[in-house]
């Protein structure tokens, strides 16, 4: 199994654990520089976006990354989106249910990446607000980065999982 034998119930207690204080910009520049330091200190060949609505705040390419990056990263984007839910999330429900996730929401795979890397931000208390987004490993490891990533900025701001 390609998607790291996920549950879709664990994967929406994940982002329950994973919702955030705040999202301001300085949060966001934050989040990016903690996606940067893991990056570097591994050697990671990624790329990182961190949006507050539509608004691309925070954007790296690490070392090795590839242009294709954002082409995916746009595509994951437009799944945590449409859904306000993880990628992974959204494939590992679809696989459970046995569905076309792209048919059942009449979209297209070139433009909507059901792979793993697209991690909503949420808000206490105010819902969905923005995407982190990983791009440049197999998909199981764009999200474990990703929630790796939004564990630190929640440790940082004394938020306990």
């Amino acid at each position: 199994m390609t998607t790291g034998g996920f549950s879709s119930f664990g994967l929406l207690k994940e982002e329950e654990a994973l919702t955030l204080p705040s999202l301001t910009n300085n949060d966001a520049i934050e989040i990016g520089l903690i996606a940067v330091s893991i990056g570097r200190e591994r050697a990671l060949p990624v790329s990182f976006e961190v949006r507050i609505g539509d608004w691309p705040i925070f954007h790296a390419a690490l070392d090795g990354a590839k242009t294709e990056h954002d082409w995916w990263i746009a595509r994951k984007a437009r799944v945590v989106n449409l859904k306000h839910h993880a990628t992974i999330y959204e494939r590992v429900l679809a696989e459970e249910q046995g569905i076309d996730w792209h048919k059942e929401n009449n979209v297209e795979d070139e433009t909507h990446a059901i792979h793993g890397g697209g991690l909503p931000l949420i808000v206490k208390d105010q819902g969905f607000k923005g995407i982190l987004l990983v791009s440049g490993l197999p998909q199981v490891d764009d999200h474990l980065l990703g929630v790796e990533i939004l564990t630190e900025f929640l440790a940082r701001k004394g938020e306990v999982l």
